[in-house]
């Protein structure tokens, strides 16, 4: 698929995750006039990768996207997120983070975290490999998995969930999504460690 056509569906995805202009993200991503911007949509309508609408995908453009789902609670952002965000974005062609809530967060970690769910995604969402990033949805995260529908979830190496239980509740909302674990270059290198070893003092770092 040439580079524009993979641009125009990209970004006509985020949008309909995100609610944002698809023409003024595609200006954003791209060198293309307005008017030729309408004249590749008008080009990928005809070829059926676009709906008649403009702004969404026909089953046959979504499926040429590779979407790539990874979650986490992302407290501080530190070389091991990094190194995972950025190989999770390599298997596809968007990536879209989930971060968990306060809430999860807190379940999850057993103590409250330094940044709130807002905060979070804001710090997750100015990562350049991060094409969209949400807040997930409590008690289920399959709600999410179902409203984006990835091809593929990455699982961080210190991420309890496993693979066969995200594989199973993909099934369950008929989602045939690969699941990936990956593995960091970093081990030791989680916002955890970083909370011990500073304490209090990391609020002046």
């Amino acid at each position: 698929m040439e580079f524009i056509e993979k641009i125009i569906l990209s970004s006509i995805f985020i949008c309909q995750i995100e609610k944002k202009s698809v023409i003024e993200l595609i200006k954003e991503k791209s060198t293309l006039s307005e008017e030729d911007i309408n004249s590749e949509i008008d080009e990928m309508i005809k070829n059926q990768l676009i709906n008649e609408d403009r702004c969404t995908l026909s089953e046959k453009g979504r499926k040429s996207l590779h979407v790539v789902l990874a979650g986490g609670v992302f407290d501080i952002i530190h070389p091991g997120h990094i190194s995972t965000l950025n190989a999770a974005k390599a298997l596809g062609d968007i990536l879209v983070v989930v971060v968990a809530t306060d809430n999860t967060a807190v379940k999850m970690k057993k103590k409250n975290p330094l940044h709130s769910q807002e905060q979070r995604k804001e710090l997750v969402k100015s990562l350049v490999m991060v094409d969209i990033c949400l807040i997930g949805q409590e008690n289920d995260i399959f709600k999410t998995v179902n409203h984006v529908k990835p091809q593929t979830i990455v699982l961080g190496y210190d991420q309890v969930h496993q693979e066969k239980f995200i594989t199973e509740g993909c099934k369950r909302i008929n989602l045939d999504a690969t699941v990936a674990r990956l593995e960091s270059p970093i081990p030791k290198s989680s916002s955890s460690n970083i909370k011990e070893e500073y304490g209090d003092s990391i609020h002046g770092i």
